[in-house]
């Protein structure tokens, strides 16, 4: 089976649609697919649901699509950074599910495991609990939560073989494993492929199992909030 894709456009043809739900990896800048963003924005798809911690910045990542008004609906943890976003949210052009962060993450995790829902302490007795079946364990009150079963996923690997085997680096591992794993079909962008077999079965973050296409391709890496400081004297 075909894994290796040689560019994003191609690694998503025929996977795209109008009113689909798509679940992105990354964490602010960090880890984001932003080639296959391009590609989503090129296809000109609509009415879209995406299911990312953030939605990236102004003009960049997830905010591209915000800025072509392809998205529709965000299941997101944190707006900030992104003018645009909380500007269409207020306005009431896009609509918005808060999501506490680790509930984000567990509800992708649920996906990609086959469970459709759990209970869980967080947000009980705040907004996020309106609407949701309460359970009492314990003695204490938990809330329901959907698993979240996506049309699609995007993620940024660091390394992946022909099969798909990934290993993300560093911090920018964050959501992309569990947004991998929650997608009917998953596409994954990458910094190098390396041979089949080359990879340690022990340092695979996520399995080619859950990987359908891979893209490699040069990435830009932009630093979200740059922080320096004087060099001191010698």
């Amino acid at each position: 089976m075909k894994k290796v894709y040689a560019n994003a456009n191609e690694a998503l043809d025929g996977l795209l649609k109008d009113g689909m739900l798509i679940a992105a990896g990354g964490f602010g800048l960090c880890g984001i697919p932003e080639l296959l963003i391009d590609a989503i924005v090129d296809s000109g798809v609509k009415d879209l649901t995406v299911a990312s911690n953030n939605a990236g910045v102004d003009g960049f990542g997830l905010g591209k699509l915000l800025d072509t008004r392809q998205i529709k609906k965000m299941m997101s943890s944190y707006v900030g950074e992104n003018a645009e976003f909380m500007r269409q949210y207020l306005s009431g052009e896009l609509e918005l599910e808060f999501n506490p962060q680790g509930t984000l993450a567990e509800r992708m995790r649920a996906g990609g495991a086959g469970i459709p829902g759990f209970y869980t302490k967080t947000g009980v007795g705040t907004v996020i609990a309106e609407g949701k079946e309460v359970k009492e364990f314990g003695g204490k009150d938990y809330i329901l939560e959907r698993g979240i079963f996506a049309d699609l996923s995007i993620v940024k690997a660091w390394k992946a073989d022909d099969t798909g085997n990934l290993i993300f680096r560093k911090t920018a591992r964050n959501f992309n494993p569990p947004a991998a794993m929650c997608g009917k079909v998953c596409v994954a962008e990458v910094e190098e492929i390396v041979p089949r077999g080359s990879i340690d079965p022990d340092l695979i973050h996520l399995p080619g199992i859950y990987v359908h296409r891979i893209v490699q391709g040069e990435h830009e890496k932009r630093i979200e909030q740059r922080t320096t400081r004087k060099r001191e004297e010698a």
